[in-house]
């Protein structure tokens, strides 16, 4: 049977110890984190007398690492509170608290002999049936459990997070000689479900997959830079998003990492793998040698590739010139292949286009050539690993995918290129092809996935043929879904897509998904087929923003040409398709994730109930282009500080204002979906999906659970307002804060209108308002600052730089 895992024990609270921990109290999961004891007294203790038996001291290791983990940036919890979930101790006073858990999570040193000695003590107080993994990174997983009993065999495995653990979604799950295959279930499902990872099932090979496959792909973009001469803003103009792969390429990336880092995963690999045709290339370049020889091994010693120094009051960022071995001013890369890339939206056309050249053996300039070798080469050795490393295709792309954030896993470039034009061009440079290109040549498909009707297959090397992608229970992919069955209706912005079981979805697809006439005429579109049609609507989609607001440059050019009727009919209508999902027949489910700001964190507050991504950056921003909430959000805050404080006497409500006004004026965005709910965007009733891939079918089981449960529309809300009283004090506050030079004067402009919409408007006393007279005054308040010259700067320079402006 699968294992119920209830409470986790994480032994050692380093970097990835202290942040697993850290992911595992984010999902409700309460944990041990246990690290060794001081060897000496530092500093501190001995000035106050302590010993190496006093608490604060043996537990010193253990706490910093909690401390670390609690001001890590990016967070490593979804919230401070959270961290209370995470109890410290350490390895002597409380190892047998690992007898109390199900789940026993090792992430000590990287030292066969420390986990093997460590391991010896866990099974004396560990129960039976207890999951012990390791989250070694590249030692093998049969040599740590060796000599262990068979119980402890029997659950024994690898669980490899990649860091940070809360926002990688890539764990390698690797089993032992002996490993139950409900283990590896449990693990899965844990992972999964509550921890919200894709997990990829590795066999026990030097590094796995992820970071097999990404050191040889970033050791071989080294080697190609030097034998071109290239520096290293060249490298990274060309191996980032150009590419599909994440903005910090590769030298950002290595600085991330830690070069001490890299250097002990080339080591590794190169002293493991011995039968690999490309052992040599798991060699760090002479250059690389000294700068960890310097010291210089990335942010954690302030240099790297890159260098932040400061000059003056400000920072400049210097680049490494690898051939000198010395610092200098950053150059900006000049490529006419990368820059007319940069006009093809899709990565594989994209991808494509940047290696043509090669194939058709011109050649082309040095991001070309860079791009061709790194790419090809990368995936020929990703090719040749296939089944020594793993035995599905898939599994390796998810693996890059997951892992390491790339677009497109190798598998899926070879793709993109085309295999059979990629795989010519490899042989006229005298390169043979693995026996699994030539295989999935030899198919009728002859390419390693095939898309049809929403059914996705990819070439299975064991069977020889094309294998379906089976997604577990519980996965809706929209794009599937609407290759399978089609679309309700669509327009340019928007389309409505039947879930299955009486759900109609509302999916953006707009540029950035913001929001303009497109968006909103599906969603009334929707709500219309409530009526008759549908008995549910979550308004969701799987980009990686759900909304980032109002199409912001249609906002400007209105107000730049003075088209205020324009602006007020558009606002109108956002308010209007805000209220009909609020007060919708049948109910309406909001699914943000990624960033929810302004108008798509007002579609989400009108919703009868919000299921987010506990990765969701949920905020009311208008504040930041001079502006402030015109579709209903400020009237919902409003009604949820009156939610607050009912039954309450007016200073009751004050206090609930205070953190509305606030939030609003500093446009502040939740850090999390959890955070969301802290700054009032989220009810106590709402939901959080722990696993975006799942988020869509979660909400529909929201929306009919909601349906079940007998739904009927909110009461139209009565909204009490307290007029001068709040308007006086949140005038003052703005004195201060402009006073104090946290504010300027435009700020203070924008956050008197602000106020002037929580206070009820022209009202003095205290009374009861409509939902609709709140709706008149954001109105009113919004068009009249698309007409003030500094909200159309800071909507210019936003648009612009993608920054706030601060005049």
């Amino acid at each position: 049977m699968k294992r119920r895992i209830e409470k986790v024990a994480v032994l050692g609270a380093g970097t990835m110890g202290a942040r697993i921990a850290a992911h595992l109290a984010n999902a409700g999961i309460p944990c041990f984190l246990l690290d060794i004891l001081p060897a000496e007294l530092n500093a501190d203790e001995k000035r106050k007398g302590l010993t190496l038996e006093s608490s604060a001291v043996r537990n010193r290791i253990v706490l910093a690492g909690l401390e670390a983990a609690k001001k890590a940036r990016p967070a490593a919890f979804f919230t401070p509170e959270t961290a209370r979930l995470v109890t410290p101790g350490n390895l002597d006073d409380n190892i047998a608290w690992c007898g109390q858990v199900d789940w026993i999570i090792e992430a000590v040193a990287e030292n066969l002999e420390i986990k093997r000695n460590l391991f010896a003590r866990v099974e004396a107080v560990r129960k039976l049936g207890t999951i012990v993994t390791s989250n070694t990174s590249g030692l093998p997983i049969h040599l740590i459990a060796e000599g262990r009993s068979e119980d402890f065999q029997l659950h024994w495995a690898g669980t490899h997070f990649f860091n940070p653990p809360r926002y990688m979604k890539l764990v390698e799950l690797i089993a032992g000689p002996k490993t139950r295959p409900e283990v590896l279930e449990s693990l899965d499902e844990i992972c999964d479900l509550r921890l919200g990872k894709g997990v990829v099932v590795a066999k026990d090979t030097p590094n796995f997959i992820a970071n097999r496959i990404g050191t040889f792909s970033m050791l071989n973009v080294l080697r190609r830079m030097q034998e071109l001469e290239m520096t290293i803003e060249d490298v990274d103009a060309c191996t980032g998003p150009a590419i599909g792969q994440p903005k910090s390429a590769t030298f950002r990336t290595a600085d991330l990492v830690g070069l001490d880092i890299l250097a002990h995963v080339v080591r590794n690999i190169y002293e493991k793998v011995t039968g690999d045709e490309s052992r040599e290339i798991y060699k760090l370049p002479p250059f690389v040698e000294e700068m960890l020889k310097r010291g210089w091994l990335g942010d954690k010693t302030a240099g790297g590739f890159y260098k932040k120094v400061k000059k003056g009051g400000d920072s400049e960022i210097l680049t490494l010139d690898w051939q000198k071995m010395e610092y200098r001013p950053r150059q900006k890369a000049k490529f006419v292949s990368i820059e007319a890339g940069k006009a093809i939206e899709d990565t594989r056309e994209r991808v494509r286009a940047l290696v043509a050249p090669a194939l058709e053996g011109k050649g082309g300039d040095k991001a070309n050539r860079l791009l061709w070798s790194a790419l090809s080469e990368t995936c020929l050795y990703a090719a040749r690993r296939v089944p020594e490393i793993a035995d599905r295709i898939l599994d390796v792309d998810r693996a890059m995918r997951w892992g390491f954030a790339w677009e497109l896993g190798p598998f899926e470039t070879w793709d993109a290129i085309g295999v059979e034009r990629m795989g010519q061009a490899l042989e006229r440079e005298g390169k043979g092809l693995p026996p699994i290109v030539r295989k999935a040549l030899e198919s009728p498909a002859r390419s390693f996935y095939q898309s049809e009707k929403g059914t996705t297959r990819y070439f299975d090397l064991a069977a020889n043929a094309l294998k379906p992608v089976e997604e577990p229970a519980g996965i809706i992919i929209l794009k599937s879904l609407k290759d399978r069955t089609g679309v309700v209706q669509k327009n340019a912005g928007a389309s409505l897509i039947d879930l299955g079981d009486g759900v109609i979805c509302c999916e953006f697809h707009s540029k950035m998904n913001s929001i303009g006439g497109d968006l909103v005429a599906m969603i009334h579109a929707g709500i219309s087929r409530l009526s008759s049609e549908f008995d549910a609507m979550v308004i969701g989609n799987q980009a990686t923003n759900f909304s980032v607001g109002a199409n912001l440059m249609l906002v400007l050019i209105g107000a730049q040409e003075g088209e205020w009727d324009d602006i007020h009919m558009a606002v109108r209508q956002f308010q209007r398709v805000n209220m009909a999902i609020k007060y919708a027949p049948r109910p309406v489910v909001a699914a943000p994730q990624g960033m929810a700001l302004g108008g798509g964190c007002e579609i989400g507050l009108h919703a009868g109930r919000i299921h987010a991504a506990a990765e969701a950056y949920i905020g009311l921003v208008e504040t930041g282009v001079g502006l402030i909430p015109g579709g209903g959000g400020t009237k919902e805050m409003l009604i949820r500080a009156n939610e607050h404080s009912a039954g309450g006497e007016n200073l009751d409500l004050f206090h609930a204002l205070k953190p509305v006004f606030e939030n609003i004026a500093m446009a502040k965005v939740s850090t999390s979906g959890e955070e969301a709910r802290m700054l009032g965007y989220l009810r106590p009733s709402d939901l959080i999906a722990m696993n975006r891939d799942r988020q869509i079918a979660d909400a529909k089981q929201t929306a009919l659970a909601m349906v079940r449960a007998g739904y009927h529309p909110p009461a139209p809300a009565e909204i009490r307002v307290l007029g001068e009283e709040f308007l006086a004090a949140a005038k003052l506050a703005i004195h201060m804060m402009v006073r104090g030079g946290y504010a300027t004067e435009y700020d203070g402009v924008v956050g008197r209108k602000l106020a002037y919409i929580l206070a009820g408007g022209p009202i003095t006393a205290p009374q009861t308002v409509s939902e609709q007279y709140v709706l008149d005054l954001e109105r009113e308040a919004f068009v009249s600052l698309c007409g003030e010259r500094k909200t159309q700067e800071r909507m210019a320079h936003t648009l612009k730089t993608g920054k706030p402006l601060r005049n």
